[in-house]
């Protein structure tokens, strides 16, 4: 970790509660980018005490932070804590939220393996029961599939290679906000970290795929990826995902895109002959259904709606990675993986790795 007595600055995280953005949602100031880099290194150092953190962190989330703090915070984390590791290949780097789903299936294990079969390397990353959901996410999925998830950066990146599919772990790519876990479970409500170790792009991919709730939101990520020093993506993909995950909605999905002009748009599953509701997608345990899901879909034993939901969410890595030229070839392609068997030899690899 960095040594907080290297570090050379004036803005502690008690004057920056007092004069900059402490003072309510209406009258708080924005932090510059040194202000927002000398606090996530503070952070980072474990410099702030607990109540001091604390009020930052419910400051910062009343205010709502501006694309540049959020740059400088990824920035800040990319440089002092997350270890990158990139593979030969180029995958798309799907940063779906940490804390996870409770509710519906996790299809996103599922569909990287159907994207990764068609082509398209896929890489995913998550912590273990992040706060503040704490829910399942991705490590868990793979964990019930039999996949190794405890891996060095090096091995992540191998894995890709391997299989298409890869897997980084937060407490061994990314130590520093792993550390802030006992902190971040006190408070009860998300933070900036939420957001900002989504973006930490461990195999340092060219693509970005990514959920949120609000379509200004997906705006204001992409562009806090425009302000970053750290990284530099070609295309950012963000969509309105299921429980805000990175699985497409039944029904209406808002997508935004991003390769050098900002656009939005939505996906309507019917038009892609799908018919299945919200509640259709529901499981009783996430992680063990999501599992049993994934096996029985790529083995082609199952064919009903979460084949379909699947193939669909396949389809949009496919499209993301570039390698469509729409949605709808995407899920050609993917239908194809699954039907020809390549996604069942996928998950097969990723077992053997």
């Amino acid at each position: 970790m960095h040594d907080p007595s290297e570090r050379a600055g004036d803005w502690p995280l008690r004057r920056l509660m007092t004069e900059v953005v402490g003072s309510g949602h209406k009258s708080a100031d924005d932090m510059t980018r040194p202000q927002a880099r000398e606090a996530f290194e503070r952070i980072l150092a474990g410099d702030p005490a607990e109540t001091t953190l604390g009020a930052f962190w419910l400051a910062n989330r009343w205010k709502r932070n501006t694309p540049t703090e959020l740059a400088a915070f990824t920035d800040v984390m990319r440089e002092r804590s997350v270890e990158t590791a990139a593979p030969d290949c180029d995958p798309v780097d799907c940063g779906a939220n940490y804390d996870g789903k409770h509710t519906s299936a996790l299809l996103g294990v599922a569909a990287g393996l159907v994207a990764a079969a068609a082509g398209t390397p896929v890489v995913t990353h998550s912590g273990d029961r992040v706060p503040t959901q704490e829910a399942t996410a991705y490590r868990h999925v793979l964990d019930e599939l039999g996949v190794r998830t405890d891996l060095t950066p090096e091995e992540s990146a191998a894995m890709v290679d391997e299989t298409g599919f890869g897997f980084y772990y937060q407490p061994n790519f990314n130590p520093g906000v792993d550390a802030l876990y006992d902190r971040r479970a006190e408070m009860g409500v998300r933070t900036f970290v939420n957001t900002i170790e989504t973006l930490a792009n461990p195999a340092d991919a060219d693509v970005h795929l990514g959920s949120f709730y609000h379509l200004a939101f997906a705006k204001r990520i992409v562009d806090t990826f425009g302000e970053m020093e750290s990284q530099d993506v070609s295309r950012v993909i963000m969509f309105q995902g299921l429980e805000g995950y990175d699985d497409i909605r039944p029904g209406t999905t808002v997508v935004a895109e991003y390769d050098g002009d900002f656009a939005d748009y939505e996906i309507e599953t019917a038009e892609y002959g799908m018919d299945f509701e919200r509640e259709d997608l529901a499981v009783d345990d996430v992680a063990a259904d999501s599992a049993a899901i994934t096996e029985e879909v790529l083995t082609g034993e199952r064919r009903d709606h979460f084949a379909d939901a699947v193939a669909l969410n396949a389809a949009v890595r496919i499209y993301a990675g570039g390698d469509a030229d729409s949605i709808g070839d995407g899920l050609g392609l993917a239908q194809s993986a699954i039907a020809e068997g390549g996604a069942q030899d996928r998950l097969a690899a990723l077992r053997e790795f």
